[in-house]
């Protein structure tokens, strides 16, 4: 409106800015829920996830622990294949080969190997989950979060310091559009 109202290239040059932030939010919003429907797997990813399959599939349980075990790791392969993830469907695949139930037999010798599984498990799952809480700490909503605390323990609320800004914001910008509605009426 002020582009029209006044044609000066300063104007121009803003409206023009302001219109690239809107194709830009647009395409930032619309360009996750697009990527979806265009998934395509690799090849890699389709014979691992395969492979993954042939081996976990709850159809091929032998008891109602084994079920309930494989209906896990399956519901967790199909969410890393949706995901495209190969890393997820190689160590669900090491995870149920390398698990304590892969171990037959009786005895202290096998209860042995099937305890050190699960601790080598354990610890490789330990550490990945560390580096995804290393990642989430650096995220944006991880940041925000630990500036409203900081600003909570120097007395102030940082998300209510930023609704009053917005406001201030949206006050200021509604009084300068009235008054180019206004000014676009006179001249009307």
């Amino acid at each position: 409106m002020r582009a029209r109202l006044d044609p000066s290239a300063d104007f121009n040059a803003q409206a023009e800015e302001a219109r690239e932030r809107a194709r830009q939010t647009y395409h930032d919003a619309h360009s996750k829920a697009s990527d979806a429907h265009e998934f395509t797997p690799s090849p890699e990813l389709k014979s691992l996830f395969r492979d993954v399959a042939k081996r976990v599939h709850p159809d091929l349980s032998k008891d109602a622990d084994d079920l309930e075990r494989r209906t896990g790791f399956m519901a967790e392969a199909n969410r890393a294949y949706e995901a495209g993830d190969p890393e997820t469907l190689r160590r669900i695949l090491n995870e149920y080969e390398e698990g304590a139930d892969a171990v037959e037999g009786e005895g202290i010798g096998a209860e042995l190997v099937r305890i050190i599984r699960q601790i080598s498990l354990a610890k490789s799952r330990v550490s990945a989950i560390e580096q995804e809480l290393a990642i989430l700490r650096q995220s944006e909503i991880a940041l925000l979060k630990k500036q409203a605390e900081d600003r909570g323990q120097e007395g102030g609320e940082l998300l209510a310091e930023l609704a009053t800004v917005v406001r201030e914001q949206i006050g200021r910008t509604r009084k300068e559009y009235e008054a180019l509605a206004k000014q676009e009426g006179q001249t009307a």
